[in-house]
């Protein structure tokens, strides 16, 4: 009889395990859902950069950057390296992002880390310095990216960058759909950011007005010589599709974070607007 109890015992403690077994493996597979969204479509992303790169370039982007003066979105960086930042000024570590509005490999980076990002904007851990370019419009001769990406720009004039260009990813057309070279579908995305739809943003998306300051923005990437979109780096560090041998996620990127941050202060930043 004793040796038929503790043979069930034996038998429920190894279904125990493998239950236990399976869970962590389903954990697993979830952190790395991300991950493989991101990496499936960045060889598609390299393969843009590449072609972008020996383009001639975007007609339309050349007539912006002779049609006037550089102007820069409010709070922008207009150095070398034109950025808009969000979160704290006084955050320990930087997040560098060069990305183009119609890139996919953007959105699943975008879509799958900004609950992430976010977070760690809005608690003081990271500034985010996004660096927006042109690539997909190099590539095919339109202008949704210099569009898209100059309606990001009137939305920071308006304080309204980040909601903007959340939305912007998240109704992202086809990579071959020109959609957002069309003015009347940007101002149509800005009525999802309560605030935004103002005269003064649709007068900035429909005369371009920072046009200029988007094209100086794609020179410095183009530049700085890099692969592809999305570019990111922690801290000057490519991060993307992986840190090493580890692939960005929700959690690693957090546990990067952690590290570099370690004893240094958090900054104080207000929500992202």
């Amino acid at each position: 009889m004793s040796d038929n109890r503790d043979a069930k015992r034996a038998a429920r403690d190894r279904l125990i395990q493998q239950r236990e077994q399976q869970k962590a493996g389903e954990r697993r597979r979830r952190q790395l859902i991300v991950a493989g969204a991101v990496v499936g479509v960045l060889g598609l992303a390299a393969v843009i950069g590449v072609i972008a790169a020996n383009a001639g370039g975007n007609d339309g982007a050349k007539s912006a950057s002779k049609s006037g003066p550089v102007v820069a979105p409010a709070g922008a960086d207009d150095k070398d390296k034109p950025a808009i930042p969000v979160g704290a000024a006084g955050a320990p570590s930087t997040l560098t992002v060069w990305e183009d509005f119609r890139c996919p490999a953007c959105a699943a980076f975008e879509n799958g880390l900004r609950a992430t990002i976010h977070e760690l904007e809005n608690s003081g851990q990271i500034r985010v310095q996004y660096h927006l370019v042109t690539l997909i419009d190099d590539k095919t001769r339109g202008g949704g990216s210099l569009h898209a990406a100059n309606a990001a720009g009137c939305a920071q004039d308006a304080g309204k960058f980040s909601a903007y260009h959340d939305v912007l990813y998240i109704n992202q057309p086809d990579e071959m759909d020109d959609a957002y070279a069309d003015n009347a579908k940007l101002l149509g995305l800005a009525k999802k950011v309560p605030g935004l739809d103002t005269p003064a943003f649709r007068s900035c998306v429909q005369n371009g007005t920072h046009n200029s300051w988007v094209v100086k923005s794609n020179d410095a990437f183009q530049a700085g010589k890099f692969s592809g979109t999305p570019t990111v780096q922690l801290n000057g560090e490519s991060i993307f599709p992986a840190k090493g041998n580890e692939p960005i996620t929700p959690a690693n990127l957090k546990k990067w974070v952690t590290q570099a941050n370690k004893g240094k202060p958090a900054g104080k930043a207000s929500p992202a607007a």
